[in-house]
């Protein structure tokens, strides 16, 4: 199904598409900082859709072809101490976005899977709405503390500065970013990178934007507390190379939710790399499974909801 564009609350409009049969489970992915939702590969979603899931991938506000909001976006001065003007929205707010979309596309209960800054959300989602989900899987995320999954700082100067307006200065700075943050151990494919950066230029460029989902994750703080009222089977990935979101963010997520499951992946940084697509896959479907309500499971075997 092509890109369609939702209403989810008074001002916030998601553009959204979904892969695969709508009457199988439904599982929803949450992309990260700055990207869009293409940054789930359609070759990964349509092997997850092949698993037997009704998958649906969308763009968070303030990113792709969503809503942007209004407001000046947040300067280094208030990042750093994090105090933020009233407008400034949290990782709650983008949860809630998420709860529109999945009440208004009647998807009911719906197996969440979050990368970075989507696992921040889908974390959320599963603390403060979880009728809405049956089982959640984070990766490359942290729990807000200030004392795990911190970047590395030599990353911070690249990571803070704005990136370019104009398009081909707008694709060598993904690759840069990528080249710094992903799995170089296991070989980054610039290409693929180019490709993916060319699309998300063309679909919407909003450096503002960016910068305004930085305020959101450093307005939550610690979400440590919430994280511990999860019930919902949840698995947790992470790689053991990653410099944006450091290891000790996995370990501590897993650690505040209650029998999570933690795999670790040898030489994967802050990217989702291909030879770690069957690994990622096979983790989301058999978290799932343990949710009663997946492809293969016995509908109401400890169903979760």
């Amino acid at each position: 199904m092509g890109e369609r564009v939702t209403r989810v609350s008074d001002r916030i409009e998601l553009c959204h598409e979904s892969f695969g049969d709508p009457a199988d489970p439904p599982l929803l992915l949450i992309m990260g900082l700055g990207m869009q939702m293409v940054a789930w590969h359609d070759e990964f979603c349509a092997q997850l859709a092949a698993r037997g899931f009704h998958v649906v991938r969308f763009d968070n506000r303030d990113a792709g072809r969503s809503t942007y909001l209004d407001f000046p976006p947040p300067t280094i001065r208030q990042l750093a101490t994090r105090r933020f003007r009233p407008e400034q929205y949290t990782i709650e707010d983008m949860a809630a976005d998420t709860v529109g979309l999945i009440d208004a596309l009647g998807l009911g209960p719906v197996h969440v899977v979050g990368a970075s800054m989507g696992g921040m959300i889908a974390q959320m989602l599963a603390a403060r709405h979880p009728d809405r989900v049956r089982s959640l899987v984070s990766i490359m995320s942290n729990t807000g503390s200030r004392f795990a999954g911190q970047p590395d700082p030599k990353l911070l100067s690249v990571l803070l500065s704005p990136s370019p307006r104009e398009r081909d200065a707008f694709i060598d700075h993904s690759v840069r970013i990528f080249e710094l943050i992903g799995s170089r151990d296991l070989g980054i494919d610039v290409e693929e990178i180019r490709e993916q950066a060319a699309r998300s230029y063309e679909r919407g460029h909003n450096p503002a934007g960016t910068a305004r989902q930085l305020g959101a994750i450093l307005k939550s703080g610690n979400r440590t507390r919430a994280l511990r009222g999860i019930r919902v089977p949840t698995t947790v990935i992470h790689g053991t190379r990653d410099r944006l979101v450091k290891p000790s963010g996995g370990r501590a997520t897993a650690r505040a939710i209650r029998d999570a499951r933690l795999v670790m992946l040898e030489g994967m940084g802050h990217d989702l790399p291909r030879i770690y697509w069957d690994r990622i896959i096979e983790a989301i479907a058999a978290n799932a499974k343990r949710a009663g309500t997946a492809p293969g499971a016995a509908v109401g075997a400890g169903a979760q909801g």
